[in-house]
């Protein structure tokens, strides 16, 4: 279990990381579809600074479990949060991305958890 723990950790930490990035620097694919929600721009950068402080947190939790659980706990929320955004903006064909990104989180901790 421990081995499938970092694995996925580490795994989820860079998928999540990558999103981190494609946010802060504003890369297109990610940045339209804020603006279609109606996501103001000053958020952007504390959104994209939460999501790699997440990351971040899922790689720490290896050698202080307690934060990874808190980053785990974190995304997870954070991934809820961007599927009502995208729930309440009626934009039903992007609502599975957070969903995708979420399921790592989710696995992150749960096996974290159990380890």
């Amino acid at each position: 279990m421990t081995t499938a723990y970092y694995i996925v950790g580490v795994l989820a930490a860079l998928w999540i990381g990558f999103s981190a990035y494609s946010l802060l620097t504003r890369q297109k694919f990610v940045v339209e579809p804020l603006v279609e929600y109606g996501v103001p721009k000053s958020w952007w950068n504390w959104l994209g600074l939460a999501k790699a402080a997440g990351a971040v947190g899922l790689v720490v939790g290896f050698f202080i479990p307690v934060v990874g659980v808190a980053a785990a706990i974190g995304l997870i929320l954070y991934f809820a949060g961007a599927v009502v955004t995208t729930l309440r903006a009626r934009s039903y064909k992007t609502t599975p991305f957070p969903l995708l990104y979420m399921a790592p989180a989710i696995a992150t901790l749960a096996l974290q958890v159990a380890s």
